[in-house]
């Protein structure tokens, strides 16, 4: 994988949890499964493992929760912030957290370390500050920073108190879970649909959306418990470890989990304890989905502090997945945003683990020819919690039946759908034209780092698209025309119509590079189109270069006794001659490039887009600098300013933004965590400055 395809989807999957984050913190309505979401976190942190340099101060690896901007409840910012935990789904990785933890203590590997472990409530966070010994907040974690002020909310909840003795410290901040038993979600459910209102998910949605009520009198009426297992700011410690503490909660009238043990002997014991938890699982009268694990003694805990959201000191162990047996009742095609076909299998309704599962999405079309999938089979799928489950067997393969065929043309708009070369991904090459697509990619055209219209937003893109007033970017710019049709909308001012159609008209001249970026192409982000921009000058020019590559790409096939390796490299050659960029750029951009002119409603979205504005030749303007015809690379995290940023800088003070360090590398600019980069700098004698030092480079050339 190249840099830039990394980068590319890193952003993706940067939109792709922070969507999900919102739906399951802020609003309570997951729509993808707990091992799903697991595995968008699993790949996001391999890309930042492979390519250090490209995580962002806001990657999903930093955050916690999500943001509660939206929320009625007033808002709480946490004294001491509540974090998350980090994973683990094999014994190896129970094993490795403990011998990791032993080498930050530079204790022996056979050192004991005690444990605590209990099982992992599927409930909401939730902190209650108390000082001197009264309750005088309570509030949702949030994005760990700042949560829901839901004070009067768990007034109705009999397990917290409001008053503890004496004895307590003077500041307390006691943190655990609000979360719902089966029994009583079933009832609640039952209810609501008695009165037509709204069915929960599960019980830890229904615990979420009955605590997060600007009305607490609804909560009052919804049979919330908790559990304490933490604590948060505090005045005063009582115990030296964390069992001697919750020990405390507990003798202070809190509920702990009564699953709770203090463990020493290791891996194997914690997994036996582990093992004995699941096993005892579908007993209990309440959700969990793991156990949690935390190192006993405070002093250590203390000394081995956090990573960037979650705690060295603890971990969340999690179940694997429950099955069952079910009928594929068919398989329809999807297609999203990103223009992917993503077969979805429907189901014969199916109880996994305490939900009725009725659609499996199957991934793409090799999974399917590996499962040998067909409609009228009988399969196994598996779940871990709230997930939408996966096939893992299908039963009936052996049996007589037409294969089933992928669609070689987009189910929504019929253009061709392609896999590119080394990819397993279906998608449709239909862009800006395919209705599946068309208003993501519009809210992407217009976003801050493309076009950046001010005032067009998602809401407004989806309600013109409605009306019929957007379909492709140029419809943007022919807005002006229904200045009066706007204008009787509900919500519309003359100042905000003027006001839109402004920001509108001020990009008819638009930068080139951000156009290239907006229109949304595969695999060119925003370093690529900058490349390209620089390289070519111009948009006409790109066109050339693409459909000059796609020709010669015909020309050029593969042949029967040519390996892929040659025949790649010949590729990449061509992509670099025809492009004239050089670093980092390949075959892989360029046939992505030649598809987008290949396919002839593009080739129309693109002329309508250029009859409408005029991007003036793409020039980098620089000024005088010490780093002027220098090459710089930038490693570690960069707090203040993001790499893009960064090597949007370097190139304004006219050197070239490398992505590794060589002989002919100049100046390192090197953020916390820089490794191997600034290793291999000191050993050549390159010039090493931290960010700060780069700062006042820039504000020197900059003035």
């Amino acid at each position: 994988m190249t840099e830039a395809d990394a980068a590319n989807e890193l952003m993706r999957l940067a939109r792709q949890i922070a969507h999900h984050d919102r739906l399951y913190h802020a609003e309570d309505s997951p729509e993808i499964s707990d091992a799903e979401y697991d595995a968008l976190i699993r790949r996001n942190a391999e890309l930042e493992a492979a390519f250090p340099h490209l995580v962002r101060a806001d990657s999903p690896s930093r955050k916690v929760g999500h943001a509660i901007a939206a929320s009625p409840l007033g808002k709480v910012t946490h004294e001491v912030r509540m974090m998350s935990l980090d994973n683990a789904f094999s014994p190896e990785e129970v094993a490795e957290w403990l011998a990791r933890m032993r080498r930050f203590l530079n204790l022996p590997d056979d050192a004991p370390l005690a444990c605590t472990a209990e099982d992992k409530i599927d409930g909401l966070s939730c902190s209650l500050r108390y000082e001197n010994g009264r309750l005088v907040r309570a509030a949702t974690r949030g994005d760990g920073q700042v949560g829901e002020d839901v004070t009067a909310n768990v007034a109705h909840i009999p397990d917290i108190p409001q008053m503890l003795p004496a004895s307590v410290p003077e500041v307390f901040e006691v943190r655990g879970e609000v979360y719902m038993e089966k029994h009583a979600f079933t009832a609640l459910n039952a209810a609501q649909h008695e009165v037509g209102g709204k069915l929960f998910a599960n019980p830890r949605n229904a615990a979420a959306g009955s605590l997060r009520q600007k009305d607490a009198s609804v909560t009052a009426k919804r049979p919330l418990r908790f559990w304490a297992h933490g604590w948060g700011a505090a005045s005063e410690v009582p115990g030296e470890t964390q069992s001697e503490v919750v020990a405390k909660l507990r003798e202070w009238g809190f509920p702990v989990s009564p699953l709770f043990v203090t463990i020493e002997g290791g891996a194997d014991a914690l997994v036996a304890h582990f093992n004995a938890i699941g096993a005892a699982r579908p007993d209990l009268a309440y959700d969990i989905d793991g156990v949690v694990y935390k190192l006993d003694r405070l002093d250590w805990q203390e000394r081995l502090g956090f990573v960037a959201k979650a705690p060295r000191w603890a971990l969340a162990h999690k179940f694997p997945a429950e099955r069952a047996e079910t009928i594929v009742q068919g398989i329809d095609i999807q297609v999203g945003r990103t223009g992917k076909l993503t077969p979805v299998g429907r189901l014969a309704p199916v109880l996994v683990g305490g939900v009725t599962v009725t659609n499996v999405t199957l991934h793409n079309r090799d999974e399917i020819a590996r499962l040998g999938l067909r409609v009228g089979d009988r399969v196994v799928i598996q779940r871990a919690g709230d997930v939408i489950p996966q096939v893992v067997e299908n039963i009936t393969r052996e049996e007589p039946r037409a294969a089933f065929a992928f669609p070689d043309h987009c189910p929504e708009c019929d253009s061709e759908a392609v896999a590119e070369e080394g990819e397993v991904d279906v998608r449709c090459t239909g862009g800006l034209i395919c209705p599946a697509q068309r208003t993501q990619r519009l809210e992407h055209f217009v976003s801050r780092k493309a076009l950046d219209i001010e005032g067009l937003g998602e809401k407004t893109i989806a309600q013109f698209f409605a009306l019929g007033w957007l379909e492709s970017p140029a419809d943007i710019y022919r807005l002006r025309r229904r200045r009066a049709e706007i204008l009787a909308l509900e919500g519309w001012q003359d100042k905000s119509v003027d006001n839109l159609l402004a920001a509108i008209e001020a990009k008819r001249a638009p930068d080139a590079a951000r156009l290239l970026f907006g229109l949304g192409i595969r695999h060119v982000g925003e370093v690529t189109a900058r490349d390209l921009m620089k390289s070519l000058g111009d948009l006409p020019a790109l066109r050339a270069a693409a459909e000059a590559f796609h020709a010669y790409r015909n020309q050029n096939p593969l042949g029967p006794d040519e390996r892929a390796s040659p025949f790649k490299a010949r590729m990449d050659q061509a992509a670099k001659d025809l492009f004239g960029v050089s670093d980092q750029f390949g075959a892989t951009v360029a046939h992505a490039l030649g598809d987008f002119f290949h396919e002839p409603h593009n080739v129309a979205v693109w002329e309508d887009l250029l009859a409408e504005v005029s991007p003036p030749r793409y020039e980098v303007k620089t000024v005088a600098s010490r780093v002027a015809g220098k090459t710089v690379v930038f490693t570690g995290k960069l707090e203040t300013m993001s790499r893009d940023e960064a090597k949007a800088q370097a190139e304004r003070l006219g050197a070239k933004a490398a992505g590794s360090v060589s002989a002919k590398t100049d100046l390192l600019v090197a953020g916390p965590g820089a490794g191997s980069k600034l290793k291999k700098a000191a050993e050549l004698g390159i010039e090493v400055v931290d960010e700060a030092g780069w700062a006042a480079i820039v504000a020197e050339a900059l003035g």
